[in-house]
């Protein structure tokens, strides 16, 4: 089954927002460079793959559930068994292709791809089947926020229907209001959703402030490398002051809680009827339709490579 990518109204949702931006400038549809075709030799976790050439292959984009995302035991999270199970009946002994945007690799020599599972004379793109049922959530990293789009459309599927791990309560958005509660969340990933104070700025940064003090309210911080790639949305920040607002990222410590925004795809904008549309998210399809090529040769192999974690740690998103 192809899945096509959707957000419906996105265009209506922004520009009443934003009004700075014009209704029709979208971003450019995600076409990753082919990549080596392999066989799965084997499932490491709900996001890591092993070839059969014993290169390991991270689904990017992504982010499998994990026991720790509810202080969980390990291994006896459901929702991570489920996601390692539904990956593994996907993909496991299946010739697949890989597909690069960005960043190819990570610092422990892992590829960062776009998977594409070949059958029957089609493909099926396997992190947006993964996100469309529910066994993951869409993240992104800088230098690998490529497909953002089409990941979060996915996603937004699945939340409308509360697939997987979308019905259960761990994985709902958590309050900004509640900065105590998220500091305990400290390198968690999560959705965090409130109404937008105030809006600083800095040298350095715009900050979206969540409550009346930034050293300890949430707070969400856009780079200004972000917004001078993204100066029509840098003009208009401060139409969001008042709105209801969803960030999504690693929560850090920096005075209170805090998310560091790498890319328009980690802010949601909320409508009147409570619907959210990511910044910056097209309705264009996912990539299906890059062609296989044989392996690259890397022609600047690190020198020292971490080793490759143990099946069993922590994902690796936290650890590039």
């Amino acid at each position: 089954m192809r899945i096509v990518a959707r957000l419906v109204g996105l265009g209506a949702v922004v520009s009443a927002v934003l009004p700075a931006i014009a209704d029709d400038t979208l971003p450019t549809p995600c076409t990753p460079e082919p990549g080596p075709v392999r066989t799965v030799a084997r499932v490491l976790d709900g996001e890591t793959l092993i070839l059969d050439d014993g290169s390991a292959v991270r689904l990017i984009g992504a982010l499998a559930p994990r026991a720790r995302d509810a202080g969980a035991e390990m291994g006896a999270w459901p929702p991570e068994t489920q996601s390692i199970k539904t990956l593994s009946s996907l993909v496991l002994g299946k010739k697949v292709k890989l597909a690069f945007g960005g960043r190819q690799k990570d610092r422990y020599g892992r590829f960062l791809a776009q998977v594409f599972l070949e059958a029957g004379g089609r493909e099926e793109w396997v992190q947006g089947t993964m996100l469309a049922i529910g066994q993951a959530r869409a993240y992104g990293l800088p230098e690998s926020f490529a497909c953002a789009s089409e990941l979060l459309a996915h996603e937004a599927e699945a939340r409308r229907k509360r697939l997987g791990l979308w019905s259960n309560g761990v994985y709902r958005p958590m309050p900004a209001e509640q900065p105590g509660v998220l500091l305990k969340l400290r390198g968690k990933y999560e959705r965090v959703i409130g109404s937008v104070a105030s809006v600083g700025r800095t040298k350095s940064a715009t900050y979206l402030n969540f409550g009346t003090d930034w050293r300890s309210d949430f707070t969400a911080r856009i780079g200004k490398n972000v917004l001078a790639a993204n100066p029509e949305f840098a003009q208009a920040l401060d139409a969001l002051q008042s709105k209801t607002v969803i960030v999504r990222g690693w929560i850090e410590r920096r005075n209170g809680p805090l998310i560091d925004v790498a890319d328009l795809s980690q802010i949601e904008i909320l409508d009147g009827k409570g619907n959210a549309a990511s910044l910056g998210v097209s309705a264009a399809a996912p990539p299906d339709s890059a062609q296989p090529a044989s392996t690259p040769a890397d022609p600047n192999p690190p020198k020292k490579l971490r080793p490759i974690p143990t099946e069993g740690s922590e994902p690796g998103a936290v650890n590039l």
